[in-house]
Parts: structure tokens; sequence; C-alpha cells
């Protein structure tokens, strides 16, 4: 709100800053205020006790806006009347957050104390100015082994995780957290937009656990929520981030589960409010919405935002619009594969569709380089094999093309890896490898020092060291 504006405001009083409810649909809220018209993104408050919160997101004509509910609406009724605060929404920030689950508008859903010691932050603000923000291309090691390998994410960047339905994910998601936030020195910070309450209480539970919980904050925009809800927890986690980075002067380590579903809610939002949609019904604002969000994850000279985000990808279609407009924001594109799944090899990520910009002799070394290049040539030229050796066998193969088969299989295998997280379900331990000894096991399997091993000593183990020749 511009002063003037802001000054005229203040001038109101509560009758004058009153109006009514003059129409209602699903979650959008129609209303008309005779002495003033709420600005765009203003917090609008109606119901009993002021309980129930609107936000404008258009201005219909001089005297009416219309708006969406954050919060369940259905008590609301034309002639009621409804009040404009004179502000945008905003979200708690500060150190009482640290080891909280929040909803979205920072009210504790943990059943713990309320907060203290607290004060509040705009939800919708622009993005630090192009000057102010800072690069320094460094690779954020997960433990993991394949990412490290192939696809090494950025310190300081997005990267996304990128999967059908039932592909692991969140899986990937958990493991991340229980590797990198105990060793992380800022705070992390997990939203989930439009999770299942199973999902967000089974991940309150293992942090706490795990004893990460002190030092991070979880945001969730549940499944349940009206989808205005939805649609602004992402950036009611990102002003609690910004709070860290720019005035705690933190590291943050931001996890988000789901953006696909961000961009659902967009979509309901875009059709409540009577949108023409575009290709493939989406919103016709949606390279904006998503740009709005991911354009405020970023570093600047007081801390860094390092963001790893889950992706749907509908009907394992890469071509999706969502999908589409969401690597175009990221550092590192990690793919996952149903075929991979179906044949047991998890993390079931495709080594040869993902890719990061990390990957470069100059930022992760000349050796890491050349053995990641190496690795991703066998498995392309294993990928090109495979229908020669389904229709005539190996046998029909040269000696140089088995030689490429039997060094791909193994490192298909080696590159396997039991997880901390799934330890409960498979019986295995998890296990946590450094890239230093991942390049000393693929750099053995390349040059045949195990081609008489069977494949399955090198299934689910961590280190090189560990498989064991029957």
């Amino acid at each position: 709100m511009h002063a003037s504006q802001s000054t005229r405001f203040r001038n109101l009083s509560r009758g004058d800053r009153t109006g009514r409810v003059v129409g209602v649909r699903g979650t959008v809220v129609d209303a008309e205020f005779t002495s003033h018209v709420p600005e765009i993104n203003n917090e609008l408050r109606l119901g009993n006790d002021q309980a129930t919160v609107v936000e404008v997101l258009i201005q219909l004509d001089q005297k009416t806006v219309r708006g969406i509910a954050l919060t369940p609406a259905t008590e609301i009724a034309r002639g009621d009347p409804i009040v404009d605060t004179g502000s945008p929404l905003s979200v708690p920030v500060g150190e009482a957050l640290k080891g909280r689950m929040l909803n979205m508008f920072g009210e504790t859903i943990d059943r713990g104390k309320p907060l203290t010691g607290i004060r509040h932050r705009p939800m919708m603000t622009a993005p630090p100015a192009l000057d102010r923000r800072t690069t320094r291309p460094s690779v954020f090691y997960t433990g993991i082994k394949l990412i490290d390998l192939l696809t090494p994410l950025e310190r300081g960047g997005k990267s996304g995780l990128f999967g059908g339905a039932g592909v692991g994910k969140t899986v990937l998601i958990t493991e991340l957290i229980h590797n990198v936030v105990g060793k992380h020195s800022g705070v992390c910070l997990f939203c989930g937009i439009g999770e299942r309450c199973r999902e967000a209480e089974e991940l309150y539970r293992e942090m706490k656990t795990a004893g990460v919980l002190d030092d991070t904050v979880l945001v969730f925009g549940q499944m349940n929520e009206p989808p205005g809800a939805r649609f602004r927890v992402g950036h009611a986690a990102m002003s609690m981030a910004e709070y860290f980075r720019d005035e705690a002067h933190q590291d943050v380590l931001l996890l988000i589960d789901n953006v696909f579903r961000f961009v659902q809610a967009g979509m309901e939002v875009s059709g409540l409010m009577g949108e023409l949609p575009s290709r493939v019904g989406y919103q016709p604002t949606l390279a904006s919405d998503l740009a709005a969000l991911q354009e405020r994850i970023c570093s600047t000279a007081t801390g860094a935002i390092t963001s790893v985000q889950a992706v749907y990808v509908p009907a394992d279609d890469f071509t999706d619009p969502a999908a589409v407009q969401t690597f175009s924001h990221l550092s590192a594109s990690i793919k996952l594969s149903r075929q991979r799944a179906s044949d047991g090899l998890y993390p079931a990520i495709n080594p040869l569709t993902s890719n990061s910009e990390m990957l470069m002799p100059k930022i992760v070394g000349r050796r890491h380089y050349e053995i990641a290049k190496e690795v991703r040539r066998t498995l392309s030229l294993y990928e090109e094999l495979k229908d020669i050796i389904a229709m005539l066998g190996v046998e029909e193969l040269s000696l140089q093309d088995r030689l490429t088969v039997n060094r791909a299989r193994r490192l298909e295998r080696f590159l396997t890896q039991p997880f901390f997280t799934t330890g409960q379900f498979t019986g295995i331990e998890g296990k946590s490898v450094s890239i230093f000894e991942t390049l000393i096991g693929c750099e053995r399997i390349l040059s045949d020092e195990f081609q008489d091993w069977p494949e399955r000593s090198f299934y689910m183990i961590g280190q090189i060291s560990e498989a064991s020749r029957p």
C-alpha cells in the first residue's frame, strides 16, 4: 500500500473499514465497501471472532473486490459484515519457530505451547534485487551415491526430484533430511504442500526421534485445507526462510513436498476465480505463479537458501506444463524412473536423463567429472544393447560389448543404496557413503576388477569394500 493510501486508511473508522459480503461461490467471496476499496493481497476478516480469512485477489470495480477464503467458508452468507485489516497477509518469524509444526498462518498444530517472542513478516514479498544475490558454486553432498556422483546438488541452489506416483520422491526427501539436517550448520525448513496428514505426523515423529527437530521448522498446508491455503503455504514458508537468511544471517535448507500440489492449488484458485484455463487445464498464469515462489529462493551475502523440491509428474509425462515450467528454475533435475523401481534398483533415479549444472571439472574436480562421464557412457551403451540382448542373448554380442554390459550391470547394482528411513521395512541398515568412497567403487568396477564376481555382491551395499564374493 502506498504511503498516501496507508495514511488515508488509518484515518478510516472501523465502521468505514467494514463492508458486506455480496456473493459467495465455494471459497470465492465478493465484498462491497462504500468508503474505500481494499488493496490486492489485503487480508479481510469476517465471521465469529473474525476467524475466517479472505485474501483480496481482484478489484472488480470502485467498490467491490473478489477474494479467496484461506479458511473453511461454510458459514459465510450474503450480507455478512467483512472487515479490511488494511495490511497484507503476514506470518510469524523468529527463533521461537524452531522445533515447531505450523500451518500457513504460523499457528502451532503440534499441541505445544503457543508461540511467544515473535514478530510478523509479510507473506508476499518481492525477490531480492539481482545486485544483492551471490553465486558461490559449490556442491552440497548428500551421502547418496547416485546423486553425489551424477547429479550433484548446488549449495545455495534449487534442485528437483521428479517422478510419478509411488516411485520414491518423499522417501528421497526424508532420507536427505536424515543424512543432511544433522550436519547442516543452519536451519532446516520443511514445507508440505497438499500433504497427507499421515505423512506430516510421521515426519514430525521421525525428526524428533533423530534429534534434529530443534533446528527445524515444519510448515504444512494439508490436503483437506481450502485451495487458497495450499496455494499460499509455500509463500508462508519462504517468508520464514527469508527471515533466517536476511536477519538471523543463517543458511537455510528448504525442503518442499510437493511443488505440483502448489500448481494444482493455483489451478483450483484460478478456476474458482473464473479465469479461462490454459493448456491441459492449467491456469493461464502458471509461469508467473511458479516464478513468484521460485525466484524468492536464492542466496545473498547474508546467507544461502538451498532448496530440494519434490515434483509429482502426472502420468509420468515429463512434457506436462507443470514439470516443464519447474525445470527452468532448477540447477539440478533428478528424474525418477518407474522401470528402475520395478527392477528393484533403489533409489530409482534415471542416471541418463537426470542432470546437474554442478557436474563440471572446475566445480567437482577433473577426477569426479571423468569417472561420472565414463559411468554415464557405460550405462548409455548398455541401454542401447538391451534390445539386442532381449532378442539374441548376451552371447551374440562382441567381446567389447560383453565387457560393457558386465560393467554396467555391476555399476547399476553398486549405485543402489539402503536408506535409513526404509530400514524398518527392508530389514537392511541404512548407509551414507562419501563421494570419495563412491568414486573409488566406480573406478574399480570400470577397471574390470570385479568382472568375475556375481552381480548380487554389489546390490544394496554402501562402500565397495562391503561387497563380498561368495
